[in-house]
């Protein structure tokens, strides 16, 4: 198992950015496929982003493609979620994962990401 601690959120204005920090113990991530998901009040926690291992693909749900940006660092063994242009609808509790089995047909579901944080809170006020 891999133990994730997310960092980085805090309250934003429309318009501005945030930076999120996924740190891993236990194990090195470079065997792992990084996701974040997102969780808002009262709704489902829905896919954000995901980086493959080698950090060569990267894929991002149709809410914030082109604003956000994943990345993966190996020698500090985390990865990281900046984004940008943020909006109130991007207020959400943001969960770094991390998924072995990881392919094109499941990247979306929170089922193919066995590690889990605990997550941050990123609010964006108008």
């Amino acid at each position: 198992q891999v133990q994730l601690t997310e960092s980085g959120g805090g309250p934003v204005q429309a318009g501005g950015s945030l930076s999120l920090s996924c740190a891993a113990s236990g194990r090195t991530l470079s065997r792992y496929y990084i996701g974040w998901f997102r969780q808002a009040p009262g709704k489902e926690r829905d896919f954000v982003s995901v980086i493959a291992r080698s950090g060569g693909s990267r894929y991002y749900s149709d809410s914030v493609k082109g604003r956000f940006t994943i990345s993966r660092d190996y020698a500090k063994n985390t990865g990281s979620l900046k984004m940008n242009s943020l909006t109130p609808e991007d207020t959400a509790v943001y969960y770094c994962a991390a998924g072995l089995d990881i392919t094109l047909a499941n990247l979306r579901h929170r089922s193919s990401y066995g590690n889990w944080g605990r997550g941050t809170q990123v609010t964006v006020s108008a």
